[in-house]
């Protein structure tokens, strides 16, 4: 089952969805040219790291890079698979603000998902994800935000289904703000549960779909930081009293979180002497990538790749909570 092989022992998901825009502006930010090849061979580069399939369950791909070969011909889905790492791609089309709600989004992208999900199957994907963004603010989010971005994710994860795709459930709660810890544990508390009550009312079979949440962290202008391991705590805390054992898995979003505290956190949940109901993992953008694409900018393909593998090394590590510190240098 392709849920339960993405959240395998000791591996993960690479998620390296960026659109075109937000992997120019990456790219251009280190001082490299973006265009479509320049794109093309930095991703072909991490995705050929040796061995990074015993850290790396699947890859999340942008619309541009499903249509791409790896350096050797092969099309990138099918080299992935050939590599033991499934294919999924992003399905929705980016966050719009939301009628009469200043400051707050809703998700486009569900006209016409199901004629993409084909195509995007047909292309060699066998999961899907679709993200949703909530704000944390003055007033917001109001409850016809969360209850339309719930909606929404509800629709895209049957329709997934429906085309044979896993859907990856992604309702994140943004770091942005100065809002406490508690104001992020209470939020993300509402965003789930009204989440998978819309599941529930179109029918998504959960044991065939994952979460991608945020953890419990205060906002970025907050004052009163949260340690790690009360970051762990109140993740674990959170889920336990709002996600359904039915999940087979959470593959938790990094969220602008330093490379070393994701893995920390995730390390902390995975150390707990308790049986989680699901398997605890990651689907990291940057915090996988960020030493890659900085070490692809200034050193050599091999250098790049031996980051890569480092860092999916210590969340490896970090899904049996056997990673250290000291591990880092």
């Amino acid at each position: 089952m392709t849920a339960n092989a993405l959240v395998s022992p000791g591996r993960g998901i690479l998620a390296a969805d960026e659109s075109t825009g937000t992997m120019s502006n990456r790219l251009k930010l280190v001082g490299l040219e973006t265009s479509e090849e320049a794109r093309r061979a930095y991703r072909a580069n991490l995705f050929a790291t040796a061995g990074c399939e015993s850290a790396i369950s699947g890859v999340i791909l942008y619309d541009e890079t499903i249509r791409q070969n790896a350096d050797d011909g092969t099309p990138i889905p099918d080299y992935l698979a050939s590599r033991d790492m499934i294919p999924g791609i992003k399905v929705d089309t980016g966050a719009k603000e939301l009628a009469f709600h200043a400051g707050e989004k809703i998700t486009e992208g569900l006209d016409g998902l199901r004629e993409r999900c084909a195509e995007y199957f047909a292309l060699g994907a066998r999961f899907a994800k679709w993200r949703a963004v909530i704000i944390i603010g003055d007033g917001i989010p109001s409850d016809a935000c969360i209850s339309t971005n719930a909606h929404a994710l509800a629709r895209y994860a049957a329709i997934c289904q429906e085309q044979g795709l896993v859907p990856i459930i992604e309702p994140e709660v943004l770091m942005d703000g100065t809002h406490d810890g508690q104001s992020c544990f209470d939020v993300t508390a509402r965003v789930l549960d009204e989440t998978f009550a819309a599941c529930a009312e179109q029918g998504v079979h959960l044991p065939g779909a994952l979460l991608k949440p945020n953890m419990i962290i205060a906002g970025k202008g907050c004052e009163n930081q949260l340690s790690r391991e009360e970051v762990a705590q109140l993740t674990v805390d959170c889920m336990t009293g709002h996600v359904p054992a039915e999940i087979p898995g959470l593959v938790f979003l990094s969220g602008g979180q330093s490379d070393e505290d994701a893995t920390a956190h995730l390390n902390l949940m995975n150390a707990m002497d308790v049986e989680h109901p699901w398997q605890l993992s990651y689907s990291y953008g940057r915090a996988l990538q960020a030493a890659a694409l900085n070490t692809w900018a200034s050193g050599t393909a091999e250098e790049s790749q031996a980051s890569f593998s480092h860092r999916a090394k210590m969340n490896s590590l970090a899904r049996s909570g056997d990673w250290l510190v000291s591990l880092e240098s």
